[in-house]
Formats: structure tokens, C-alpha cells, sequence
């Protein structure tokens, strides 16, 4: 078509082309728990009840519960390191806690409604790219797979695991679960694949000693540096959001991390970064000073304020269930 318009028509349609919106996604545990998955508090009950938790580590969690959770126990241990048992039976409490999730998740039914224009996979495909703080398997099982959505809307051919390789694949409970490496010569993005970035590792990750690549505890940033995939993988993230007209939509994340709160600051303050969020608090949810007696804003607030354009405090089961009117207002942010 280009060949055939004037040469004015042509620029347009270039500069239509430059100045079109990118879409991102990031995704925190308040998306997983639409079909069960656990939040932060509730994996801290589901831990005081293993049997891999004894007292000297329930203690260290009744210690954290009010000050960062399971995390924040699990950064006490990872610190002291003077019992590694501690420490050990803390993470393989945590493994069993992503088993379980899976099993759950394996049975759930993903869309709300048989409708394939207005389902939660057909939304998924409208973006450039997802990026999750998630480390379960929702998404592997019931979208990244052989899932007519991804090709619904003509524009992509599949999925992508960037910088991944599949080590094997293991059964449990006649369910199979695949187990991926890093491949530093898989560092790229295919032009028609979804990419699908999980910036905090995943349960069904490995590096190349056998260990769980996992992000989890403290020093969240030294550990991200230690790995290469996982730093290319947030890299990937300000660069995407740094894009002109990029275009964030955040869903059930609780604005908790400061390596990805600077992220979007910066990409708010210096590449204009619009935002819209998806939180049972709405807005509120950027606002850690919201119940302060005497209450200032803080940093973060003051930052991403201008450039919220929307949010939605309904859930997703609501908004692509029978929520019509909600659902058209999500939709407009891809306008």
C-alpha cells in the first residue's frame, strides 16, 4: 500500500507508525489470586502450618509477620546464616508451597466467559510484552501453551521464553512440569513471539548447578546482578518502558519492590511513562502513607501521580465475567 500513496501520505503513515502506543504488562501475586493463587500474607499462614516449619523458624515468622512477611524471615535467615537447617527448611517449605499452588491451578478454569473477543487470554495477546513478579505456573499452564488466543488477533505465532532452554521435563501426580535452564545464546526476541519475562525467576527454573533461580528474601538487586538472564531480563523491562508512548498496565502488584519501583519512576520522570493499575486499593495502592495519621505523600506518589490514567478496583473474574461496563473502560486504554 505504501508504494501506491503520495509521498506526503507516506510520511504520515510513518509517523503514525513512530508515535503508535507500545503496551506492556506487569503482573504481581494479586493476578494469581483470581484462580486461588496466594498472596504474600496468605503464603505466610500456609508456611506456619508445614511440617518442614519448626518453632525456631515459625518464631522467626511471627517475628516478620508485620514487617515484611515470609520475605523478610527468609532475608533474616539468608543473612545470619548461622543455621543453615533454618534456612532450609524455610525454602523447602516455600517449593512445597509452589507444588501446591500448581496443583490448583491445574484444574481451574482460566476464562470467565466463552466470549473469545472479550476472555482474559484474548486480553493477555494485546501486549508487546508480559512481565511477572509471579514465580507459579498459572500462566505456563493455561496460556503459554498451544492456546488459540496467542493467534487470535493475528498478530502472534506462539509464545517465547527468552534466554531459557527446556532441561527436561518431570511428571508429578501424572502432571507434567518443565524444567528450564539459562542460555546466554538465546538472549533475543522473535518478531512474531509473545516474550514472557518472569523478572524474579520461576518454580520451575534451575541454574546451572541445580539450584532454584529464584528471587526471593533480601538484597534483591545482588541476587538479579548474579544472574545473567535475570539482569538482561530487567534490563529488557527499562528499556521496553522507556519506549516512546509506552503504555504500563499493572495488575494485582503491591508496589513493594523498590528495583522495580525506581524502574518505572525513572521511566515515568524521564520517558513519560503512562500507567494504569489493576488493584483491589485502586490508586491507593502506590500510596504507603495512606493511613498516616498526619499524612504526606511520599516519593512514589508524587512521581507516578501524573502520569496514572486510569485504574480499576474490580476484580478480573468481574471485569471479564458479566462487568461489561468495566471491562469496556480496561479496553480503552489499548485506544
Amino acid at each position: 500500500m505504501l508504494r501506491l500513496c503520495a509521498k506526503g501520505n507516506q510520511q504520515r503513515s510513518i509517523e503514525m507508525t513512530n508515535h503508535r502506543s507500545k503496551h506492556y504488562l506487569l503482573l504481581g501475586a494479586g493476578f494469581s489470586r483470581n484462580w486461588g493463587g496466594w498472596l504474600a500474607s496468605e503464603a505466610d499462614e500456609y508456611l506456619l502450618g508445614h511440617p518442614e516449619i519448626d518453632k525456631p523458624v515459625r518464631d522467626i515468622l511471627w517475628q516478620y509477620k508485620r514487617k515484611g512477611g515470609f520475605e523478610a524471615a527468609l532475608a533474616h535467615l539468608q543473612h545470619e546464616r548461622s543455621n543453615d537447617s533454618r534456612l532450609q527448611s524455610l525454602q523447602n517449605a516455600l517449593r512445597q508451597m509452589f507444588a501446591d499452588m500448581d496443583k490448583g491451578f491445574r484444574g481451574v478454569r482460566f476464562d470467565f466467559n466463552n466470549e473469545l473477543k472479550s476472555t482474559i487470554s484474548g486480553f493477555l495477546t494485546h501486549f508487546e510484552a508480559i512481565f511477572t513478579l509471579n514465580q507459579d505456573l498459572l500462566l505456563e499452564r493455561h496460556y503459554l501453551n498451544e492456546n488459540v488466543s496467542l493467534m487470535s488477533n493475528g498478530r502472534w505465532n506462539g509464545y517465547h521464553f527468552p534466554g531459557l532452554k527446556l532441561l527436561k521435563a518431570e511428571f508429578q501426580s501424572l502432571e507434567e512440569i518443565k524444567i528450564w535452564v539459562p542460555d546466554e545464546t538465546n538472549f533475543n526476541l522473535p518478531k512474531h513471539a509473545q516474550p514472557y519475562f518472569k523478572l524474579h525467576g520461576s518454580a520451575n527454573w534451575q541454574t546451572a548447578d541445580s539450584g532454584d533461580l529464584l528471587v526471593m528474601g533480601g538484597n534483591k538487586s545482588g541476587i538479579i546482578a548474579k544472574y545473567p538472564l535475570l539482569k538482561w531480563y530487567h534490563d529488557q523491562f527499562k528499556e521496553k518502558l522507556s519506549e516512546p508512548n509506552a503504555r504500563l498496565m499493572v495488575i494485582g502488584y503491591g508496589f513493594a519492590d523498590d528495583h522495580i519501583n525506581k524502574t518505572v519512576q525513572t521511566c515515568v520522570k524521564d520517558y513519560d511513562l503512562k500507567i494504569f493499575i489493576i488493584d483491589p486499593m485502586g490508586t491507593d495502592v502506590i500510596d504507603k502513607n495512606r493511613n498516616n495519621q498526619i499524612y504526606a505523600p511520599d516519593p512514589l506518589v508524587q512521581d507516578l501521580w501524573p502520569n496514572l490514567i486510569g485504574a480499576s478496583r474490580r476484580s478480573l473474574r468481574d471485569i471479564f465475567g458479566t462487568d461489561r461496563v468495566e471491562y469496556e473502560k480496561i479496553m480503552r486504554f489499548f485506544e
